[in-house]
């Protein structure tokens, strides 16, 4: 019985308490935190792109830079999806913020593995070339950790 009051409990609240992602943060800012975190993530690396390929000239044969939708569509993707992790993270854990920059870092580790050991051996491919993969991964990861985590922070207890 005790269990079926408590689910009671958990339903039943404010129209104010249903409307927050998480403890002080509000689904509509944290929308628009989200959104811009993703937007600035992708125009972010769109730059490194096309800034980079002034200085390494990609190789017409390196498919993964051949042009720019596949930095765009790694970096939306991934703002998207921490966004998510992070909106849920803010609702049901007490340090979302911490526990956010762990899984970013552990994620961020495992998406650079492919850079040094994949991407090596793809046709056209070279050190300078890897190193943009890796430095879009870096931009992306900072701009959606700290955007995330600064903006959407919960409410002091």
């Amino acid at each position: 019985m005790s269990s079926v009051a408590l689910s009671g409990s958990l339903v039943a609240g404010s129209r104010t308490d249903r409307q927050r992602t998480g403890a002080g943060v509000s689904k509509g800012r944290y929308a628009k935190i989200a959104l811009a975190t993703t937007v600035l993530a992708t125009l972010a690396n769109v730059a490194v792109y096309f800034l980079a390929d002034l200085f390494v000239n990609y190789h017409p044969d390196f498919v993964i830079l051949q042009n720019v939708s596949p930095a765009v569509m790694f970096t939306v993707i991934p703002g998207v999806v921490g966004s998510l992790l992070y909106a849920g993270l803010l609702r049901f854990t007490s340090q979302p913020a911490r526990i956010f920059k762990v899984v970013a870092a552990i994620v961020f580790v495992v998406t650079t593995v492919p850079d040094f050991t994949y991407i090596p051996g793809v046709e056209g491919a070279s050190t300078a070339q890897a190193a943009v993969l890796v430095l879009m991964h870096v931009v992306a990861a900072t701009i959606i950790t700290v955007m995330l985590t600064k903006l959407a922070r919960p409410a002091k207890s």
